[in-house]
C-alpha cells in the first residue's frame, strides 16, 4: 500500500476504461474506481480489473448511519478491492461499523480491504470550509481532528490533501496511511482542485499513496503521463 501511485479511473463505463488500458502494455497497476464508474458498471467492474492483475482502490466514500455503513461494507468486502473509504464527518461509531462489516464480509484467509476516511476534500478551500460547513478551526485543524478520530476507530488512514500530510504523520504516526489527490506535475493545470502539489513534494512531505487521474487519463499520451508522474514518484529517495 506504501509508495503507490493510484491512477483514478473516470470514465463513464468500462469500454472506455479498458480501451485506456489497453496502452499499458500490460502492467500492472493500482487504479481507483468511483462513484461514475461503478454506478454504471455496478461491482462486476471492481472484479474484471482485479482479474486482469490490477489493484483496486473502490472509492464510494460511504457516509450514513453506522447501521447501514456497517451492511455495505460487508457486502463490498466480498467484490475484492484492495482500498475502500468512507467520510470521516460520520463519526467514530460510523467508522467502527465500517470496519465490522469488512471483517464480517471479507472471505475467509483473505486480509480485508485497507480502509481509510475522507477529511476535507482536496476541492475545499478553508474559506468555502468556514462558510459553508460552519467550521470555523483552519482547515488544517479540522483535518487533523478527522485524522485523530480516524485512527480511534481503528481505521488505517485518512484521504488528505499532500499539504497536510507531513501534519498529519507527525501527529498520528508514520504508519498510518495518507493517500493524496491533488497531484499535478508543476506543468499541469490544476483543474477544479484547491490543494495540490507535485509527486516530489508529496514524496517529500512522507505522503503513503498518490492519486493522479486526469493529468494522466485525459493526456495525449497517457502512458507516456503515467511514465513522468510514476519516474518523479518513485525518485524521491527519503
Amino acid at each position: 500500500m506504501n509508495n503507490s501511485l493510484i491512477i483514478a479511473l473516470d470514465f463513464p463505463d468500462k469500454k472506455e476504461v479498458f480501451r485506456f488500458l489497453d496502452g499499458f502494455k500490460g502492467e500492472k497497476l493500482f487504479v481507483k474506481v468511483g462513484m461514475e464508474l461503478f454506478y454504471q458498471e455496478g461491482p462486476n467492474i471492481v472484479r474484471e480489473l482485479k482479474e486482469q492483475g490490477h489493484q483496486v482502490f473502490l472509492d464510494l466514500k460511504l457516509h450514513d448511519i453506522p447501521n447501514t455503513v456497517k451492511s455495505a461494507m460487508r457486502n463490498i468486502a466480498g467484490i475484492g478491492a484492495d482500498l475502500v473509504n468512507v467520510h470521516a464527518a460520520g463519526g467514530i461509531r460510523m467508522m467502527e461499523s465500517a470496519l465490522e462489516g469488512l471483517d464480517a464480509g471479507t472471505p475467509a484467509g483473505q486480509k480485508r480491504p485497507f480502509a481509510i476516511a475522507v477529511t476535507q476534500l482536496t476541492s475545499t478551500s478553508q474559506e468555502e470550509m468556514q462558510e459553508w460547513q460552519q467550521i470555523k478551526l483552519p482547515l488544517q485543524e479540522s483535518v487533523a481532528h478527522y485524522a485523530a478520530i480516524t485512527k480511534q476507530a481503528g481505521m488505517d488512514g485518512v484521504v488528505c490533501s499532500p499539504l497536510e500530510a507531513a501534519m498529519i504523520r507527525e501527529r498520528i504516526g508514520a504508519d498510518f496511511l495518507t493517500v493524496t489527490p491533488g497531484i499535478r506535475l508543476s506543468s499541469d493545470d490544476v483543474q477544479d482542485q484547491v490543494r495540490v502539489a507535485t509527486p516530489r513534494s508529496a514524496k517529500e512531505s512522507g505522503v503513503s499513496a498518490i492519486v493522479v487521474g486526469r493529468s494522466i487519463t485525459r493526456a495525449l499520451n497517457p502512458y507516456e503521463s503515467y511514465q513522468l508522474f510514476k519516474t518523479e514518484w518513485e525518485g524521491v529517495t527519503l
